[in-house]
């Protein structure tokens, strides 16, 4: 966290929310305008990890073919090799998601769920771990198209970035150039001491009083007073997994109330519609409001 933040300044609980979401084994949405560090964040993440990565800027001419591989024939075999796509790696930064059309947008669908990919009738297994770090500009610009409610079930978190403060700012215009800086970043964790961290995650304690609690949330969502649609168990699941990841990062062995309400807005706003011409995240902490803390 501490590398990541030399990179991206003045970010702390945004980079601490992205590292919370891989710790967990989670998908992560980066939401912003373009220029304020979406795609530099991702990078970050990925080289402290050690991770291989690769990223795809999508378009609205990208077909899956073009994120999954295709298979050609060569003549010196007389067969078909399949040529994977940039999707084989263990950070696919999925660059500006919402400018592709919806067919290569549900490309993804498999991925992020099973970690495999079905291409020309066979089931290819994905790298382990495998992240998808997505950004997306606001749907109000030119040429984006909403991501469908099921690939947005998919991603763990959303976060935002925004606008750097004036301390930042002023960093950022008078140091180095931000890709030069990243070419020098080292590997902080070997591959299997992160996969320890992400096994202890599951090893954390979650009370029967926090999943009464996680439990009255999720049934809140569903009443219709707040969003259109409730969560899904899925988007339980996953929030209390990112809670358990939460108390582990801060020396922790047990859940607590406070883990579930830093995390909820980041974790259910995306995944939801707010009810009548609300926004989905100050509904969302409305109802966190609204729920006793036990």
């Amino acid at each position: 966290m501490d590398q990541v933040s030399t990179i991206v300044l003045g970010k702390p609980s945004q980079v601490e929310l992205s590292v919370i979401c891989l710790l967990a084994d989670g998908h992560l949405l980066i939401e912003d305008i373009p220029g304020v560090g979406k795609t530099t964040l991702a990078q970050a993440l990925a080289r402290s990890l050690g991770l291989s990565f690769s990223r795809v800027q999508f378009t609205a001419d990208l077909l899956p073919s073009d994120l999954l591989g295709v298979s050609v024939y060569e003549r010196a075999s007389e067969g078909f090799a399949f040529h994977p796509g940039p999707v084989f790696a263990q950070v696919l930064l999925a660059d500006e998601i919402n400018r592709a059309g919806p067919r290569t947008q549900s490309a993804l669908l498999e991925a992020m769920e099973e970690r495999q990919v079905s291409v020309d009738g066979q089931t290819r297994a994905l790298p382990s771990p495998f992240f998808v770090i997505a950004t997306q500009n606001p749907t109000d610009q030119l040429g984006t198209h909403p991501l469908p409610e099921s690939q947005l079930d998919r991603f763990a978190l959303r976060v935002s970035l925004g606008y750097p403060d004036a301390r930042a700012e002023r960093e950022l215009l008078q140091g180095r150039d931000r890709r030069e800086q990243l070419a020098q970043l080292s590997a902080l964790m070997p591959l299997a001491e992160w996969q320890a961290a992400q096994a202890a995650v599951q090893q954390v304690h979650v009370s029967p009083a926090l999943l009464d609690y996680l439990q009255a949330l999720m049934a809140a969502s569903r009443q219709g007073r707040w969003f259109a649609q409730g969560l899904s168990p899925r988007a339980g699941l996953s929030l209390l997994k990112l809670a358990r990841a939460r108390a582990l990062l801060q020396g922790r062995g047990h859940v607590s109330p406070d883990d579930i309400q830093c995390l909820w807005v980041a974790a259910v706003a995306h995944r939801v519609v707010a009810a009548g011409t609300g926004d989905s995240r100050a509904q969302a902490q409305a109802l966190l409001d609204a729920v006793a803390t036990p």
